[in-house]
């Protein structure tokens, strides 16, 4: 397999990984007896394995989010491949959408959490 298909592969597995912990923690603030906030904070999806940073995003901005499979939310400048497309962009946030051998492997991904009610 050539490098640049399993970089495309580990990083897609990562931002799924960070994508999993954040529907966690969106089903903590979704709850109607929490203090509504402005913006929330999520862990940037970006592909890197070693980031732990946050970024703050809007509840309802993130639930977009969601509906699209292959889009993820990252802080600025945490764009990993070139598959990535910036779809939406602030200074607080980016949204990147995946294509490719990783936006393939990210919708599957999805689709079997669904599956498995996750």
């Amino acid at each position: 397999m050539p490098a640049a298909d399993e970089r495309e592969r580990r990083v897609a597995r990562n931002e799924a990984a960070f994508r999993a912990a954040n529907e966690s923690l969106r089903s903590v603030f979704d709850d109607p007896r929490a203090e509504p906030q402005d913006a929330y904070p999520f862990l940037c999806e970006c592909g890197s394995r070693e980031c732990t940073e946050v970024v703050h995003v809007p509840l309802d901005v993130y639930q977009e989010i969601r509906e699209h499979p292959a889009r993820f939310v990252i802080l600025p400048g945490h764009k990993q491949l070139a598959t990535e497309t910036i779809v939406v962009e602030t200074d607080d946030y980016q949204v990147i959408e995946k294509s490719g051998l990783a936006g393939e492997i990210v919708r599957e991904t999805w689709s079997q959490l669904a599956r498995n009610g996750s």
